[in-house]
């Protein structure tokens, strides 16, 4: 396969999974000041896929596509305003929390003993974020901001993190074994 065929698939599966992002944005349940859904566990599947790299690439074009005002974020919304209200640390902490994943990953093996720790960790790097700028946008005190935005996505966390985890390394394996992605690390021949 040629460098540019493998540059093309890498671009596609990128793509793909920042629509994938986009679609379990759309699986909520509402709480009072943040809801609970399913971008988290979107976005531990496509770092724990595709690493480090492509699966940080993948979030940053979901949160550009967002930020342009396509609904692609959580109850069909869209829109810059997102990502500087009250719920914004979330969607930032996305980025940060793609690229732990992807390279705790990629430095300790494609498991799913690594890929559960590495995914637990960016469950807390997601909700640091998040609780910290909710505090600061909502102007809340830090134990509001706990309350609300932290303390009751722990359970459900760790819940998304082991999904991410399992369903991950198996869809990563397959991917593997159909030659959709590969195994190794980038090199100056590979591109995916």
């Amino acid at each position: 396969m040629s460098k540019e065929q493998l540059k093309l698939r890498s671009m596609i599966v990128t793509a793909l999974f920042a629509a994938i992002i986009g679609v379990l944005a759309q699986v909520t349940i509402p709480l009072p000041l943040v809801p609970i859904t399913g971008q988290t566990l979107a976005i531990g599947l496509a770092a724990t896929i595709l690493g480090a790299r492509y699966g940080t690439i993948s979030v940053i074009l979901y949160l550009i596509i967002g930020s342009a005002g396509v609904p692609v974020f959580a109850e069909f919304s869209g829109g810059i305003s997102k990502l500087v209200g009250p719920t914004g640390g979330y969607l930032v902490g996305f980025v940060p929390t793609a690229f732990f994943i992807g390279w705790f990953m990629e430095k300790q093996g494609f498991t799913i003993k690594n890929a559960l720790m590495a995914n637990v960790i960016g469950m807390f790097i997601t909700l640091s974020f998040g609780t910290a700028w909710l505090k600061i946008a909502a102007d809340l005190s830090w134990t509001a901001a706990m309350t609300g935005g932290f303390t009751p996505f722990i359970i459900v966390g760790l819940i998304k993190a082991a999904l991410a985890s399992w369903i991950g390394i198996a869809v990563r394996n397959r991917l593997i074994t159909a030659n959709l992605l590969f195994s190794a690390k980038p090199n100056v021949n590979q591109t995916f």
